[in-house]
């Protein structure tokens, strides 16, 4: 039985209600809400290796007066420290009392975040310990986590250590000779560990012990999909149509060799004896939606349903236009194209579903909506998911079956190496569309330090005054507590005032509703707005040609194939499009990194760069996956742990199929479980 958090010491109507909107309802909710990162606590060092914005700490004498400011309602109290040879100046506001709590002659060590102004350093509102309590403190790694407003990381901290101490540890379901094999943590350790590691080297087993179980258990259900797949009869048998190849033949580009080639397995596919599971992985760009067109037409001309389902409303809209498009320009007017979304009134919503029910409508287009309870299929034989990452496995699951086991074709611009993909997509063949059109311009990239801004927003204005539109992405929606990095919100003031005032500039993440985030996207693709500043959210979003420059800041924030995914939001019309990526630091080795993707718009060249720079090393930042939607893993840093997870599953589905065996119990319901509620948003 899951226990609310209500149950929790200090947690009232009020806060629950905070806690519901980071997804946290029960006490298994919250133990499972890991850390974003940690605060680690180093010994005090000396100036010359300090990095600006970063956490220092100096053990340091009080030998200077400590004054006091007072312009109500606020104070500003300050005094200056040595820290070698050189001096830095503290500040703390709103805290009087420190004149009389600060004594001359005594040692204390002061922790916080550090500024230079000019030749000088300052450290705004650092903590104050006793050196002694603050040698307690070295080396240990405090949890940082993801806030929402109104909810402080203490508040967070205490609730997760009560439920700790309210909830009994759980067995452990892997197997001791798994556990032994692959030098796995025991399972209730781990999930305390990785909110509390006593050092280092217990948060690297703690994780991998995490990463693993996620792992296996979305590979095991993967590879139970693929079983049922391969032994599922093609009910919905296809013959060729000379409608694919005339709009093949009438198309105003020709198809490249990979498109022409995917298209010919795809064909084949739907004429086969058994149902076709296929994935296509093509860079943006690449052409994968005129082949899922195709397919679509193939299907409807043999007398069946095809449903394309998508992300985002408008997606589907984009989506909807484009095909009643083709059809204009083909001449094609023998088959209904319908589009079914949230945003349907009621009555309209129940004359689609009795065009769906009745077979009236040939080609349905939709967002999650199309596996919505009342949606009942005519004789739904193809089933398309776009951009399919951001859907899953029990969706996918969901909508298939309401047709009875139809064709699956997925689309993906996610760029993976394919020893990878083989993994993560085992229930699917791999096509890859490794080609892109020879008209399509290639972005211009550039990596930049912060003291370019002002240069970028110029270029920006300029591109603007020709008509262009542009994207920023800042990694956080608002300023959080532990966190370094721009956020939408401060972000877009900052930049209104920067340009001039009647380019038009509008936030957009991923916690505005869902009505209010179409409605932004929407007006951008009208060219309503001028500039977006944005979260990820946008990764999967609509198609704007006429976008031609997208800005990241703290570019080093976001893995290499995540940037890409957003740098192919802009390149998609004729003219010339600029990706400028804004390191927040001096790192070297970031900026090698970023380097890759100045040099190389190739998205299968990025990820297997990504794959050979990223390791263990890599801990402490914001997750950086941006592939699948999963709590701690990430199949970059994670390779080798995914490895071993796919091994596993291997032997355990080799020895015993569908997981019957005494030992394999608790495994198999864990499996069972995460794919009923839905809870891998990952890969299908």
């Amino acid at each position: 039985m899951r226990r609310s958090i209500r149950e929790l010491k200090g947690i009232g109507e009020k806060t629950e209600r905070l806690f519901n909107r980071l997804g946290v309802y029960s006490l298994d909710d919250l133990t499972a809400y890991y850390p974003r990162t940690y605060d680690i606590y180093r010994e005090p060092q000396d100036m010359d290796t300090w990095r600006e914005k970063e956490q220092q700490a100096i053990r340091a004498r009080i030998d200077m007066p400590v004054s006091v400011k007072s312009a109500r309602p606020s104070s500003v109290t300050t005094t200056s420290v040595r820290c070698g040879d050189q001096k830095i100046t503290l500040i703390w506001f709103q805290q009087p009392f420190l004149r009389s709590t600060l004594k001359r002659g005594c040692w204390y060590v002061f922790r916080g975040r550090v500024v230079r102004r000019g030749s000088t350093w300052e450290m705004e509102q650092p903590k104050i310990y006793d050196p002694d309590d603050y040698e307690k403190l070295l080396h240990t790694m405090q949890p940082v986590y993801g806030l929402t407003k109104g909810l402080t990381n203490q508040a967070v901290v205490k609730a997760i250590r009560q439920a700790f101490e309210m909830q009994p540890a759980a067995g452990d379901c892997l197997p001791g000779d798994i556990r032994e094999r692959y030098q796995l943590m025991d399972a209730a350790r781990a999930l305390s560990a990785i909110h509390f590691p006593r050092d280092q080297r217990e948060y690297m087993q703690a994780r991998k012990r995490l990463v693993f179980d996620e792992f296996l258990f979305f590979i095991l259900g993967i590879r139970q999909l693929r079983e049922r797949t391969e032994t599922a009869e093609n009910r919905y048998l296809m013959k060729p149509v000379w409608d694919t190849e005339q709009i093949i033949e009438a198309l105003p580009y020709t198809l490249t060799d990979a498109q022409q080639r995917v298209w010919e397995e795809i064909e084949t596919n739907l004429q086969e004896g058994t149902l076709m599971s296929r994935l296509i992985q093509g860079d943006v760009g690449s052409g994968k939606t005129i082949l899922a067109y195709l397919a679509m037409v193939m299907a409807a001309k043999n007398g069946y349903q095809a449903a394309l389902m998508v992300p985002t409303e408008v997606l589907a809209v984009q989506h909807y236009e484009g095909l009643l498009k083709l059809f204009k320009e083909q001449g094609i007017c023998d088959m209904q194209v319908t589009l079914l979304t949230g945003s349907n009134t009621q009555k309209e919503k129940r004359e689609i579903y009795a065009q769906i029910q009745s077979g009236e409508a040939d080609l349905i287009i939709g967002t999650h909506a199309l596996i919505q309870e009342g949606v009942r299929y005519h004789s739904l034989g193809l089933v398309v998911t776009d951009e399919q990452h951001r859907f899953g496995v029990k969706q996918r699951e969901t909508l298939s079956l309401r047709g009875g086991d139809p064709h699956v074709l997925v689309m993906s611009a996610t760029p993976i190496p394919r020893t990878l993909a083989m993994i993560l997509y085992g229930d699917l063949d791999i096509s890859v569309i490794d080609e892109l059109p020879a008209k399509r311009l290639p972005i211009k990239n550039c990596v930049v330090g912060i003291q370019y801004r002002p240069t970028a927003y110029r270029f920006i204005e300029k591109q603007i005054a020709q008509g262009r539109q542009a994207y920023v992405i800042c990694p956080m929606v608002e300023e959080s507590e532990g966190l370094e990095g721009e956020n939408v919100l401060d972000y877009a003031k900052r930049l209104q005032e920067a340009l001039p005032r009647e380019i038009r500039i509008s936030p957009l993440h991923g916690k505005m509703k869902p009505k209010e985030k179409t409605g932004i996207m929407e007006r951008f693709a009208r060219h309503e707005l001028d500039v977006l500043v944005s979260t990820t959210v946008i990764e999967v979003g609509v198609d704007v040609p006429n976008a031609t420059v997208m800005m990241v800041e703290n570019a080093e924030r976001f893995g290499l194939a995540q940037l890409h995914q957003l740098r192919g939001r802009v390149g998609r019309g004729e003219h010339q499009s600029y990706c400028i990526f804004v390191q927040g630091g001096p790192d070297e080795e970031i900026k090698k990194r970023l380097e890759i993707l100045n040099h190389s718009n190739d998205g299968f060249h990025i990820a297997a760069e990504d794959l050979k720079l990223r390791g263990p090393g890599d801990l402490f930042g914001i997750r950086q996956s941006g592939m699948m939607d999963l709590r701690i893993g990430d199949i970059y840093k994670d390779s080798d742990v995914l490895r071993q997870a796919s091994q596993a599953a291997q032997e355990m589905l080799g020895a015993d199929p569908y997981l019957e065996r005494p030992e394999y119990k608790g495994i198999r319901e864990k499996v069972e479980a995460a794919f009923k509620e839905g809870s891998f948003h990952a890969t299908l």
